[in-house]
């Protein structure tokens, strides 16, 4: 990741320059200042969530993946704020910064292993859902309730958003976003798999998880692209049993983001 500018923007500068623009001019404002590295630190630091599992097989394994311990965020540690992104967006810049997209399973696994669990804060539909408004209404309640529990960021942290997530339907279905999550408390997501929103769509309620593309095998290094396609270890973090992307995964935008409505 590049190293924030010194006259990078924080978050409350930000907003107020993009709050006139529209969804896919915003968006393309929000690439801009996270490729150019205008994150906050603590999400500069990749966090364990290890699975102990049974092959198919029957033989035990441990997974660990290496994880962001938040959606991405703009701005400074003191001055920040999540961000949703369209599907483009999101994968360029988990591919700048050698990340992927989450599965709808390893999206369970984060939920399970985080530090710290907050409710979804759902506000009321309409057709502001893509303002800046509501952008900046939800993470208020998101930063009070982390506040209450006295949970500083970088702890690793669940439950305040859809994930935008990889799912076999992005090569079935072209042009559409995959989203699942928002997790209540019991573990159970109020957004089960959708794909019903075409890729430039994002709203206040979306989250982009960077998941590192180098992780762990019983504690050997190996490359998530090649476990999600291996007949024994991809189910375990896929329930589309095996997935595989293309090798090259930038190249993959043009092709799951592609024909967009």
């Amino acid at each position: 990741m590049p190293v924030r500018a010194a006259q990078a923007p924080g978050a409350s500068v930000f907003i107020a320059a993009v709050a006139g623009l529209g969804d896919h001019e915003r968006d393309a404002a929000i690439r801009r200042e996270l490729l150019a590295g205008n994150l906050p630190r603590f999400l500069r630091q990749a966090l364990p969530a290890t699975l102990n599992a049974l092959r198919p097989d029957g033989r035990r394994v441990q997974l660990t993946l290496c994880v962001l311990s938040d959606y991405l965020g703009l701005g400074s540690d003191s001055d920040f704020m999540l961000v949703p992104m369209g599907l483009d967006s999101a994968i360029a810049v988990a591919s700048k910064f050698d990340f992927m997209l989450p599965t709808r399973r390893i999206v369970d696994l984060i939920y399970r292993a985080a530090e710290v669990r907050l409710q979804p804060q759902p506000l009321p539909a309409s057709d502001r859902m893509r303002s800046a408004a509501y952008l900046q209404q939800h993470d208020a309640l998101v930063e009070q309730q982390r506040a209450a529990l006295g949970a500083a960021p970088g702890a690793l942290t669940a439950g305040h958003k859809k994930d935008l997530v990889l799912s076999a339907r992005l090569w079935q279905q072209p042009g559409r976003v995959a989203i699942y999550g928002w997790h209540r408390p019991d573990g159970t997501p109020i957004q089960t798999l959708s794909t019903v929103h075409g890729a430039r769509y994002a709203d206040y309620s979306h989250g982009v998880r960077l998941v590192s593309q180098t992780m762990f095998v019983d504690g050997r290094p190996a490359r998530l692209l090649d476990v999600l396609a291996d007949a024994q270890l991809g189910p375990l973090l896929s329930d589309e049993g095996p997935l595989r992307p293309p090798a090259n995964w930038l190249e993959s935008r043009e092709v799951i983001a592609s024909r967009q409505p």
